[in-house]
């Protein structure tokens, strides 16, 4: 897959909106073990973008969009978006969308690098 066409779209099982990330916040500081989006806990800390992961992001030649469960709904729908689970990383591709890192395999990584060194090898 060339690089520079590769477009991907993280969605993060989480809804947009300020007080939606307070009240994620206060999930992830008090009860992480039943925090709900892994991709929101490896690409984000507590109040700030993960280091590892904003660099990577910022470098990159990917071009990648994020998007959150409510707003994934809402552009492609939400009898598409059930479909999937989430989180999620999908690639963008003229036919639609295919699955990049399904949901199973984020609640497996334990770190930004652990995501990162997946996207480059599928990429």
């Amino acid at each position: 897959m060339n690089e520079k066409s590769t477009e991907l779209v993280f969605v993060y099982n989480a809804n947009s909106g300020a007080r939606n990330a307070i009240l994620d916040s206060m999930h992830k500081v008090f009860s992480p073990s039943t925090y709900q989006c892994s991709l929101c806990d490896i690409t984000f800390g507590i109040v700030s973008e993960n280091k590892e992961w904003k660099k990577f992001r910022e470098e990159s030649n990917i071009q990648m969009d994020f998007l959150h469960k409510d707003e994934f709904a809402q552009q492609i729908g939400n009898q598409v978006a059930e479909k999937y689970s989430l989180p999620i990383v999908l690639v963008k591709e003229n036919e639609g969308l295919r699955v990049l890192v399904e949901t199973k395999e984020l609640n497996q990584l334990e770190s930004a690098k652990n995501l990162i060194d997946l996207i480059q090898k599928r990429t």
